[in-house]
């Protein structure tokens, strides 16, 4: 889709616009099912984001942002790439272009959350916080517009005063911006307060750009035919739906709304096929459930702890069973086809095995490289030689440990050089089918060995602390009248 068309969708169609933690891949995939025209990720802070490697997912077909924590922090696909409208928050105008042009080659437009009235945005200049600093506005909007080339909008609140919100709608058109929504409530103002059409309706009038309607989910929008008359009350060129999206993603379709469950199990199918946190589909799907959150089903889900669980509450299990697998395979297929580059890339001589070092599966301070190091001291064999490399494209590690002359790695890299070489030592330990020092090995030696020297440096200080107090008892104390000659004399 071209820059104008994107403008043009703005202008004349339905705005998805989930925000909080709805807005992953699997929920914006079930809103354009239903009809849906543009939607837009979950809010995205500037500094999370600039943390982040893009990297292509192969199982998946998606493209991933991940955090260093390997957390993946945006997650898209080619399917939403015309139409997916990455929301920044940011209160600084160099962050939010170098956060722009991350994603620029990977989303449709660009847009900063100005009215978000959270804390966690707001105590950091973000959201709602720059309604009061319109020269940092324009400063941010301005670099967008002049930086990438996707259509930049922005979200803002409503001020105390029409004459105050009218001056900055203004000062906002003038950056360049594609469309502008707005959230028609104050930023102290709560769901539960009315939304002020009016206030909307007078900003769609005064600028020539496209204004989104934001805000009706409580007050008007409860199916689609509502989605209509918000637009007709406010005036707007388009309305963004959030939270009445997320009860019913099926708000879109003209004929009306879907069956609840199946609108649910649609969602988890999406869920399971790009791999969607557990924890954020569990979230999800209780917000749809709303007042069927005590029934039975509710229960379940609340106690539900894998997504093969949650997939079990809607009777699902069979479904979990038969894509799990193909998702493995794929998995495996793609790791296979790594190993045989490696191998033709000359490590054709090197062991390796699939794992990865776990801190949690061990005792304290007990890790498979002084496992492997204690052998090689009792078996006489040189210590171990550990060679660590970092990929360019994400970033990890892969480490290649040599043990007497035989060479051993994981085919699995990781996220620090530590934990590269724990897993390369793990691979030669498992080779030769010796003990890593697991806790589910049962008592390890080395643990013994620690506990003996931990109680060795206890006793050494103990004993130590002895002789400075018997020292002490047997200094000589001046007495009242000692001479100076005598004091002089004593041992300092």
């Amino acid at each position: 889709m071209t820059v104008n068309n994107v403008s043009l969708c703005f202008r004349s169609k339905t705005v998805l616009a989930p925000m909080v933690r709805v807005g992953t891949l699997p929920m914006r995939l079930l809103a354009l099912d239903y009809g849906a025209d543009i939607v837009y990720c979950e809010e995205l802070i500037d500094i999370k984001m600039l943390q982040c490697k893009r990297i292509v997912n192969d199982v998946l077909e998606t493209v991933d942002f991940v955090a260093p924590n390997e957390r993946v922090v945006f997650r898209t696909c080619e399917r939403e790439k015309s139409c997916v409208v990455f929301q920044m928050g940011s209160a600084d105008a160099e962050r939010a272009l170098a956060v722009a042009k991350l994603v620029e080659n990977d989303v449709a437009g660009v847009d900063v959350n100005m009215g978000c009235p959270k804390e966690y945005s707001t105590k950091g200049g973000m959201g709602a916080a720059l309604l009061s600093e319109p020269d940092k506005i324009e400063s941010i909007l301005t670099a967008l517009f002049k930086g990438i080339c996707k259509p930049v909008t922005c979200k803002i609140r409503i001020l105390p005063s029409l004459e105050d919100t009218m001056s900055l709608v203004k000062r906002i058109e003038k950056t360049g911006v594609a469309a502008i929504a707005v959230h028609g409530r104050k930023k102290e103002e709560r769901p539960q307060h009315p939304v002020h059409c009016d206030v909307i309706k007078a900003i769609s009038e005064a600028v020539a750009i496209p204004v989104i309607a934001n805000g009706g989910s409580h007050d008007f929008i409860k199916e689609y035919t509502d989605i209509q008359l918000f637009q007709q009350a406010t005036g707007a060129s388009s309305v963004m739906v959030a939270r009445a999206a997320m009860w019913n993603p099926s708000i879109f379709r003209k004929e009306g709304l879907w069956p609840l469950k199946e609108v649910m199990q649609e969602y988890i199918k999406y869920a399971v096929r790009y791999d969607n946190h557990y924890t954020n589909t569990k979230y999800c799907l209780c917000q749809m459930l709303r007042e069927q959150l005590e029934t039975t089903r509710g229960k379940k889900l609340h106690a539900a702890h894998s997504t093969q669980e949650i997939c079990e509450v809607f009777e699902m299990g069979s479904f979990y069973e038969e894509t799990s697998p193909v998702l493995e395979a794929k998995k495996a297929s793609l790791e296979a086809k790594t190993q045989d580059e490696d191998d033709q890339m000359g490590e054709s001589d090197v062991i390796k095995m699939a794992v990865r070092f776990d801190k949690r599966d061990y005792p304290p301070q007990i890790t498979p490289k002084m496992c492997l190091l204690e052998w090689c001291r009792k078996e006489k064999h040189l210590q171990p030689v550990y060679e660590t490399v970092q990929r360019p494209l994400d970033r990890l590690f892969c480490s290649v440990v040599t043990v007497a002359e035989q060479r051993y790695r994981s085919t699995l890299w990781d996220k620090s050089k530590k934990l590269a070489e724990q897993a390369a030592a793990i691979v030669c330990l498992r080779t030769l089918h010796l003990p890593e020092g697991k806790l589910s090995e049962g008592e390890n030696h080395l643990v013994n060995k620690r506990k003996r020297e931990d109680q060795e440096l206890l006793n050494n200080r103990t004993c130590e602390n002895e002789l400075l107090v018997e020292a002490s008892s047997k200094r000589p104390h001046l007495t009242q009248g000692a001479s100076d000659s005598q004091a002089s004399a004593l041992p300092r």
